[in-house]
């Protein structure tokens, strides 16, 4: 029997053994993606060990092997020089509410106010408007790295990278969220990717119990503090990777001592107004999408999408110790809008994650003067 033989009949094995209801250990996971970063197996064999580990459902220790090996064999690794330590900010995508790209809003908040937010984020897969077309409606480049995302975070404060380019990820990644259409452990560990590795992570996931999964597997890849969360819709029963202004909000916090706190909050502890899906929801229209956030940034929507967007900004800013809590946080991020710092810092963005201010500004003004 050939080498290629027997890696196939091992890997089919590790398949089978998924099937019948049995978890890898975290070195069994780091092998399989291993080979499926290397493309040492086909693709059904591929897409049969995805499928199985989705549906058997993951363990910390299987998350985290996936990341061992997806970062080590298909993330590129850039060094940045900032003042204050990074955060990310994102959720996991295949949740079941499509709202308009809260996480965007509230990274570019979080920032406006002192944060520097790395981002790792892909066009839309399961979602109708993914992090990387909004920004790129607003005129961002989000197709060239790593020269770009490294200058916007270092002289903006805030940048994104696109985990769909092979300069990013130039193996795996944007191949296999291209070709799938179903939650799996890579939406668990994508957000993770992160070319600039942040200490610190908000993070939404697309059910509650993953909540318990990422937030451990977080603890064990070593970041020093992180906020999980899965928020409801009352009327549907249905969930988001944000917290919710829709329904209650399940929480697990990473605290900086490696203990993990449980809780759930409601919109009515911040004095919030529970809303509607419709209110929130995605229109499908990347365009008009990008048009309604900037009406948040720029203080011309106070309604429900401001609500939910300066919620979620809340959980950044306590994270890095900026408010005592989160209703402050809440607080801090609507006085932001108030300032007008959010859009100032939007331009920032556009400006320095480009080849020059020129390719993208005019784009973001000419939006602007929408409003």
């Amino acid at each position: 029997m050939g080498d290629k033989e027997a890696r196939w009949r091992e890997f089919g094995a590790i398949v089978v053994k998924l099937i019948n209801g049995k978890d890898l250990t975290r070195e069994e996971a780091y092998e399989c993606w291993k080979q499926i970063c290397e493309e040492a197996q086909s693709d059904l064999q591929q897409g049969g060990f995805i499928a199985a580990l989705k549906a058997k459902g993951e363990t910390p220790e299987e998350v985290a092997g996936t990341f061992d090996a997806l970062y080590e064999f298909d993330t590129i690794k850039v060094k940045v020089n900032t003042p204050e330590p990074l955060i990310d900010n994102c959720g996991t995508g295949a949740d079941t509410l499509k709202t308009l790209n809260i996480s965007t809003g509230a990274a570019i908040i979080a920032a406006s106010l002192g944060l520097y937010v790395v981002r790792h984020a892909a066009r839309a897969i399961s979602s109708n408007c993914g992090a990387v077309d909004v920004v790129e409606a607003f005129g961002v480049n989000v197709e060239s790295a790593p020269e770009l995302p490294k200058k916007s975070i270092e002289n903006a404060g805030i940048c994104i990278w696109n985990a769909f380019l092979t300069s990013v990820h130039p193996k795996t990644l944007g191949r296999v969220l291209s070709q799938i259409r179903f939650g799996s452990a890579i939406n668990l560990v994508g957000p993770l990717l992160n070319p600039t590795m942040p200490e610190y992570k908000v993070m939404g996931v697309p059910n509650r119990e993953m909540i318990d999964i990422e937030v451990r597997t977080l603890k064990e890849l070593g970041f020093k503090k992180a906020f999980v969360m899965h928020g409801l819709d009352d009327n549907s029963d249905q969930g988001m990777d944000e917290v919710s202004t829709l329904g209650v909000t399940h929480i697990a916090e990473l605290k900086e001592d490696g203990s993990i706190e449980n809780y759930e909050i409601t919109p009515d502890d911040f004095g919030i107004k529970r809303g509607s899906f419709e209110e929130i929801a995605s229109t499908k229209d990347v365009q008009l999408d990008a048009m309604n956030l900037l009406k948040v940034l720029a203080g011309k929507d106070t309604g429900p999408r401001a609500d939910i967007i300066c919620l979620n900004t809340a959980p950044l800013l306590y994270v890095m110790g900026l408010s005592k809590d989160l209703k402050q946080g809440v607080e801090m991020a609507r006085q932001a809008i108030a300032d007008g710092k959010p859009v100032n810092k939007l331009r920032d963005w556009v400006t320095w994650q480009n080849d020059s201010p020129e390719d993208g500004l005019p784009t973001l003004e000419k939006m602007i003067k929408q409003l």
